[in-house]
């Protein structure tokens, strides 16, 4: 066998090697519903976020999720930071003068909503040497529900609840697939069976061929000729949102799916909050190109127009 036939024998093993791979890993990460495509705000090169829905969002995060799932990424000036849900031009009436409400560590709001946060922040030592808990101050970040991963998972059920500066980014799909799977809870089909403290959701990928009932697989354990694995898969997470849960002091309607579509704005503007600086300057350096290849068509007709 010659040199050139050995190397594209291993050539043609690798790429067939790559492609079980490939394979192996779909197979493992399960199959899920499609995900639902909301309308949302923020999509497209001109979009830009919804200021109602990032507050209605924050109201939903701090009186729902963060009761298990933290934003170790953010602080709480980031709401008051240009673009964020809580940023203000001015200070409202009654603020002093000398403050200003546009510096996101000033904004009242801000600081109102630190102070009273659910959760107050560790800090210290103290002059005695112990670690205190104090109210937090702009300037904090987010404090979480728990104090390490051990207590996270023995109040889940083992379940690490992931933390969410990130998730819209971190998952496929990202805000589609979070509000599909806020919005998708529902009973699991009569040929799987659940065990206790886990919930089916048919857009959460997942492999329930482990999960079928005895009727329905051979002696081997495989599915049954003629039944089909449902789609999706089952969390830790029982379904977070309920009608009417949240009283929105703007009148939208206190429905699952406006709660998950608002959370699912505020997590997109946690992930991204320079986003609309970004499609911004996005836009300007278009138009700089635009006028800069023209002048240089122009240049290049001027100069070259007497050499013919």
């Amino acid at each position: 066998m010659s040199i050139t036939m050995k190397y594209a024998r291993l050539a043609a093993l690798s790429v067939i090697a790559a492609f079980a791979a490939v394979s192996a890993a779909d197979a493992a990460s399960g199959k899920a519903k499609k995900v639902e495509h909301h309308h949302w705000h923020f999509a497209g090169p001109f979009g830009t976020y919804d200021k109602d829905a990032l507050q209605r969002g924050f109201q939903v995060y701090e009186t729902v999720c963060s009761s298990c799932h933290g934003l170790e990424l953010l602080s709480f000036r980031n709401l008051g930071q240009k673009g964020g849900p809580f940023y203000l031009d001015s200070c409202p009436a009654g603020v002093p003068d000398t403050i200003d409400c546009s510096n996101p560590n000033e904004n009242p709001i801000v600081k109102a909503i630190a102070a009273n946060y659910k959760f107050q922040v560790t800090d210290g030592p103290d002059e005695f040497g112990e670690m205190f808990q104090r109210p937090a101050l702009a300037s904090d970040r987010f404090p979480g529900a728990y104090p390490n991963e051990q207590i996270a998972r023995l109040a889940n059920n083992n379940a690490l609840p992931p933390d969410l500066s990130l998730i819209t980014k971190a998952r496929h799909h990202g805000p589609d697939y979070v509000y599909s799977l806020l919005i998708g809870y529902e009973d699991a089909p009569s040929t799987v069976e659940i065990a206790p403290g886990q919930y089916y959701n048919p857009y959460f990928p997942g492999d329930l061929s482990q999960n079928l009932k005895a009727e329905y697989v051979d002696e081997n354990g495989y599915p049954q000729e003629g039944v089909e694995v449902p789609l999706g898969g089952v969390l830790a997470m029982a379904p977070p949102l309920f009608e009417g849960m949240i009283e929105y002091a703007d009148g939208s309607p206190q429905t699952v799916e406006q709660y998950a579509a608002d959370v699912t704005e505020f997590l997109m503007w946690a992930a991204e909050p320079k986003m609309e600086e970004r499609k911004s300057m996005g836009v300007v350096v278009i138009i700089y190109l635009i006028i800069l290849a023209g002048l240089l068509y122009w240049s290049y007709r001027k100069i070259w127009s007497d050499a013919h």
